[in-house]
């Protein structure tokens, strides 16, 4: 199966948010071919959660799994850890009141 790079996914990504108008920005541009990604959610009432891809080794599934929630500062604080080990790390937020992400949806999962 051949796999996306990581920068035409996010455009697909932000495409697919941009239909539903939900807010969402590049916060950190990380390597265009094999990046990984991570997705903030920021519900705009100071709580955030931060998601991120895992592969799954028995059934070579992958899925987006919380790395953070809580604050949005402790959410920030674990994005930093990760962006400094990972310099090649993209960092999407969404910003949604309703605490959508469509990261669940055919395509995106």
């Amino acid at each position: 199966m051949t796999r996306l790079t990581a920068e035409f996914w996010v455009h697909a990504y932000l495409a697919r948010l941009r239909f539903q108008d939900i807010p969402a920005y590049v916060v950190a541009h990380g390597d265009d071919t094999a990046g990984a990604v991570l997705v903030k959610l920021n519900t705009l009432d100071g709580q955030a959660v931060a998601f991120q891809r895992s592969f799954d080794l028995m059934s070579g599934e992958r899925k987006w799994v919380e790395l953070s929630s809580g604050l949005e500062g402790g959410v920030d604080q674990a994005i930093q850890r990760q962006r400094s080990f990972d310099p090649d790390l993209w960092v999407i937020e969404v910003e949604d009141r309703q605490g959508r992400h469509l990261l669940g949806e055919e395509g995106l999962e």
